[in-house]
């Protein structure tokens, strides 16, 4: 069994290592054109598949961490949410999946704050940190499944914000794993240091209403 388990951690290790590459390069090549679409692609999907293992690792015997499994839940959530919002760029597609996502979402943090309380009679406060936060993007992905106008016109926010989220859950997942920061810090800075530049893409698009139009997916 335990050899399994580390086949199992070095495949989530490599492919996070590659989603990682992958990611920047998306993050830095011009938005819309060949690069960024092929490695956002690449990204994707060793976003998931480094992510559904790490939320099976997180289950097995001597292994058990609900450090690893949340990250593995905000992975899949930001980029799945991320790579379907290009669905709604020119009509709104039937949301039931979508809809499943967020409350799965919602459901998962939920436990991620109860389940310490009830096993441990306290309060972990990196997992009700990562719980709020999925709490409150899954219930703003409902809210606007409600206005499907509104979600046609915010297909490009919620590609970029989310598939940046996505990143973030990766990088902090390596600074975590290399302990560049030490006790809880490196759990916290890649998140605040990536709300910067997803606020910075966020005020880009408002402010050129242009650059919808000519991100070409």
């Amino acid at each position: 069994m335990e050899k399994t388990i580390q086949i199992l951690i070095f495949i989530h290790a490599t492919f996070g290592g590659i989603a990682f590459i992958a990611g920047f390069i998306a993050m830095v090549a011009k938005k819309g054109y060949k690069l960024h679409k092929k490695s956002g692609l690449v990204f994707f999907y060793s976003m998931m598949i480094s992510g559904l293992i790490a939320m099976l690792v997180a289950f097995m015997p001597n292994h058990e961490s609900p450090f690893l499994f949340a990250v593995g839940i905000f992975s899949l959530y930001f980029v799945l949410t991320g790579k379907r919002a290009l669905n709604f760029k020119n009509k709104i597609p039937d949301l039931k999946i979508d809809k499943l996502i967020s409350v799965s979402m919602i459901l998962s943090g939920v436990l991620m704050i109860l389940l310490p309380l009830f096993f441990t009679r306290s309060i972990n406060i990196i997992l009700v940190v990562f719980a709020i936060i999925g709490i409150v993007f899954a219930s703003r992905d409902l809210l606007l499944y409600k206005n499907p106008e509104r979600l046609r016109k915010s297909w490009l926010k919620l590609h970029l914000g989310k598939m940046l989220g996505g990143y973030i859950s990766a990088t902090t997942a390596f600074v975590v794993v290399n302990q560049f920061f030490p006790s809880i810090y490196g759990w916290f800075i890649p998140g605040i240091i990536g709300g910067f530049f997803i606020t910075y893409w966020i005020r880009k698009i408002n402010r050129q209403p242009k650059y919808v139009q000519n991100y070409n997916g």
